[in-house]
Formats: C-alpha cells, structure tokens, sequence
C-alpha cells in the first residue's frame, strides 16, 4: 500500500535536520523556529510511523530509520533543486524548438547547425525529429520542417528545399565493379532499396524518368531509412538512390559520386511549416531566413531552384 507524501517543508526540515543534528541550526538556515523544526520532524514521524531521531546528552542522532530516509530526501531535494534551476534557465533562453525528419536532421541540418549558432549565439535550437507531422497545438514545437508537396491547411508553409532524385556511390565501388554507361547497365549491380513509402522515390520511378519503364526489382538488400542506405553506400555495398539534400555533402567532399546527368525531380519537396502568424516571430524569423540562404546554396548548382509555396 502506497504512503502518503508528506509536505515539501517537512522534508525539507529533515534534510536539514539530519545534516546539522541539531533543531536550532536548521531552523536558522530554513529561517523559521525551532519549534517548527520540532512540529514538522513530528509530522513525518506520525505519517510514516517511524521515529527519526533520539535525544541523548550529547546532542541530537538519527536513528536507524533517520539513517535510511535522510539521503534519499536529500536526493530528492537536490535534484528537484536542479531540475527548477535547469527549467529556470529553459524558460529565460527561450529555446527554438524544431521538428524534422531524422534523415534530414541528420544528414543536412545539425552539420550547418553551427553556422547558425555562430550568428545568433543567444538562441538555442531543440531539435526533435518524427516521421509523423507535428501537431502545433498540443506539441512543444514552434517550426517543422516537413517532406511532402506544402498543402497544410490552416498553417503557414513556405519552400525550403526542391530536390533531384539520382543513383550515387563511392569511387572506389565504381573502380571494382567498372562504371556503368547507361541507365539500364545499373540494372547488373546491387542497388540499395529503400522500403517502399509513398513519400519517397523508389528504383522504378527512376528507371521510368530514364525511359525504362515497368522495371521490377525484387532483390537486394531493403533499409527503413535513407541514411541507413547512404551508409551502406558510402560502405561501397552497392549504388543507392538519393535525393539532392542528403548527399550534398559527400558528393562536393568527392565521397560519394552521382551517376548519370538525367533529370529525375522528386515529386516531394522540404516545407518550413508552422501556424499562421507564427512565422513573423523573431526567432522563427531568424531560423526561416537563415534556412533559406543556406537551401540557396543547393539550388544555386542545381536546375531547379526554390520558389515561393
């Protein structure tokens, strides 16, 4: 049977009881009387039915009960202590909270993130990522960035990020398995699939945009994520297919290589999404603006540039 919790000044009467063993100093510190110090101990004694401290002529001792409770109060009070400065100090950053996709975070936003701390030093950002769209009245969060085509009704949705869809892999795979010298040659090499979604290209798709359509691919090794396909790329396993933002990177540092020019956009884009009126807010202001310049450079290589949603 559960007991019952006992006030937070009786505890905290304990806590500085049993640190000085004496009623008067605890009473000084707390800055309240002994005898409060005396009625609050004989509060937790009656609730918990157990005796907490002895009397003897050399002063105050816990007993062996005394011994048991007085560091787990001190615990107790020590990390709420902790937790109220934290959320104190929560509460005066006003953190910007973001939500996104774990692939995105990952493979496009936390690497520039630093750039952004750089020019707004006094702004913290929470990332937290979803696969699910967030839900602005009930979640803690004050921007998403979503993947899908930026019809969200009753929200303020603009462009961030319109991708290519193409195959890539490292140079070191191509120099063991020979460069392919069309589209359908990759159908002889192990391409990494993705687990089908709606919301993402798949092979087929690909081969269709190349003029190869009713392609089937049925082997090969299947991933729940792009990262997890990237990486097995980047581990040489076989050719995986990418979209624009998550290989930006790789492909400019010479990691990883992108087959074949052919346009293949995907039919998905990346949205800043939040609810109207909120995007004029100075801290989202200032995320949404330097999110943007930082998508311009993609689009400033790449033939299909952003426009307003």
């Amino acid at each position: 049977m559960p007991h019952r919790l006992p006030p937070i000044t009786a505890l905290r009467a304990l806590e500085a009881a049993a640190r000085h063993l004496n009623f008067t100093k605890a009473a000084e510190e707390l800055n309240v009387t002994q005898s409060a110090i005396s009625h609050q101990i004989r509060t937790l004694e009656d609730l918990w039915r157990l005796k907490l401290f002895e009397r003897r002529s050399r002063g105050l001792t816990l007993t062996r009960n005394g011994e048991a409770l007085a560091p787990v109060v001190r615990e107790f009070m020590s990390r709420m202590n902790d937790t109220l400065d934290e959320l104190r100090v929560q509460a005066e950053r006003d953190p910007l909270r973001v939500d996104m996709l774990q692939s995105f975070a990952v493979k496009w936003l936390v690497p520039r993130l630093g750039k952004f701390q750089e020019r707004f030093p006094e702004l913290d950002v929470w990332i937290s990522t979803h696969d699910t769209l967030v839900d602005f009245e009930h979640d803690d969060v004050d921007l998403a960035i979503r993947l899908g085509n930026g019809h969200y009704p009753g929200l303020y949705s603009r462009l961030l990020i319109r991708e290519d869809v193409f195959p890539v892999c490292t140079p070191g795979f191509l120099a063991a398995e020979g460069e392919p010298r069309s589209p359908r040659d990759l159908l002889r090499y192990p391409l990494l699939l993705r687990l089908g979604e709606p919301a993402h290209p798949n092979w087929e798709q690909w081969f269709a945009a190349t003029g190869i359509p009713d392609v089937s691919i049925s082997e090969g090794p299947r991933f729940p994520d792009t990262n997890m396909a990237l990486q097995a790329a980047l581990d040489g396993q076989g050719i995986a297919l990418a979209r624009t933002a998550h290989v930006v990177d790789e492909l400019a540092e010479g990691r990883l290589v992108r087959l074949f020019e052919i346009d293949c956009p995907s039919t998905v884009a990346y949205y800043l999404v939040c609810p109207e009126g909120h995007e004029q807010r100075a801290k989202v202001a200032a995320f949404c603006k330097w999110i943007l310049e930082e998508a311009a450079e993609i689009h400033g290589a790449s033939r299909h540039a952003p426009v307003d949603s």
